[in-house]
């Protein structure tokens, strides 16, 4: 009873507009925070020595890419749970989303991390600098994506979304599944220039 009169509590508060958006502001700061924190300390604690010469694969984003698709399925999962009118389950999901966004912001950053001093490497073997700013940029517009979820998680504690309305929640969706399929990609000349041959 408790839990269900705090959560009538927050969805009222989430409803107007001035606090919904103290509460965007607020959570995407956190959000941000944690994953540049989280990034930060595992970059400062990578010990793992570079091969002089030889590009080598960033194990952080074997780790990201696996990430990346089961926020693709916990998007999907929210998505489903949406429709059929299961919020908790629905919020419960979009909020497994954001952790792994987070994670995924994290093990992406120090992969890139990896990835930078080894340009040189790379070029070697017909990497060029454009893949970098692929996955760069792919960063960038990840973050956008990541902001979306905290957006479509305060806007389903809010009880925006129904089986009637739930465009947004699809289109956050969408959005993760293109950006993941766009990942794939930039992923595969990476993998394919760290086993081609010197």
């Amino acid at each position: 009873m408790g839990t269900s009169v705090s959560g009538k509590t927050l969805s009222r508060f989430l409803q107007r507009r001035s606090n919904l958006a103290l509460c965007f502001f607020l959570l995407s700061v956190a959000t941000l925070s944690v994953s540049i924190s989280g990034a930060w300390l595992m970059i400062q604690t990578d010990s793992l020595t570079q091969p002089e010469g030889h590009f080598r694969f960033p194990p952080a984003f074997a780790v990201s890419t696996v990430l990346l698709i089961l926020g693709s399925l916990s998007l999907q999962t929210a998505s489903f749970h949406i429709r059929c009118e299961r919020q908790r389950l629905f919020r419960r999901q979009m909020l497994q989303s954001l952790m792994i966004g987070i994670a995924f912001v994290i093990f992406q950053t120090q992969g890139l991390s990896r990835l930078l001093p080894q340009q040189k490497a790379a070029q070697e073997i017909g990497l060029r600098d454009g893949a970098f700013a692929f996955a760069l940029m792919h960063g960038v517009h990840f973050i956008v994506a990541l902001l979306f979820v905290v957006f479509v998680f305060l806007q389903g504690l809010a009880n925006r979304y129904d089986h009637e309305y739930s465009w947004g929640v699809t289109f956050c969706a969408w959005f993760w599944h293109a950006l993941g399929i766009i990942w794939l990609v930039i992923v595969s000349g990476f993998v394919i220039a760290a086993f081609a041959p010197v």
